[in-house]
């Protein structure tokens, strides 16, 4: 089985694929309410500890950290914490699921899936409709407002 990882230090969207590329399971880590590094990092192992109990994983994909400045999102700052959160997760995966984890970009992976992105749009909520419109076992909870409950673009990503 396949385990794709979408990391931030807030939220990691995850996918477990089975040997046809079937969803087994499509979810996300939420970890906006804990402010400690160390925390987040203990949650994360948490995680993929169940997930290693429950899955055979043979592969694991990790989407590329962010490696450049994008003006008016991301500052020096941000990018150092996801690169060293993006680094302990891989690590994590590393040791519980004895492999190297493999690094794809974002690009990369949706160009696979056959998803082009228009000029303008906005990625994640652009895979998100498209994810949502074409793979029927994908859940979306939505909020009492009608808005998808935080983690929903994660998963989708």
């Amino acid at each position: 089985m396949i385990l794709g990882l979408d990391i931030s230090t807030s939220i990691i969207g995850y996918t477990i694929l089975d040997k046809d590329n079937k969803i087994i399971e499509c979810d996300c880590i939420r970890l906006e309410k804990f402010k400690d590094f160390f925390v987040k990092a203990k949650n994360v192992k948490n995680k993929l500890a169940s997930i290693a109990k429950q899955h055979d994983i043979s592969s694991v994909y990790i989407e590329e950290s962010l490696q450049a400045f994008k003006p008016g999102f991301s500052s020096a700052s941000t990018i150092q914490s996801l690169s060293k959160f993006n680094g302990v997760v891989s690590w994590l995966c590393s040791k519980i699921f004895d492999l190297t984890p493999e690094y794809i970009s974002a690009g990369t992976a949706r160009k696979f899936c056959g998803i082009k992105v228009p000029k303008g749009e906005k990625a994640k909520v652009f895979v998100f409709n498209f994810i949502l419109d074409t793979i029927p076992e994908f859940n979306v909870e939505y909020t009492a407002k009608g808005n998808p409950v935080p983690g929903s673009f994660d998963k989708a990503d």
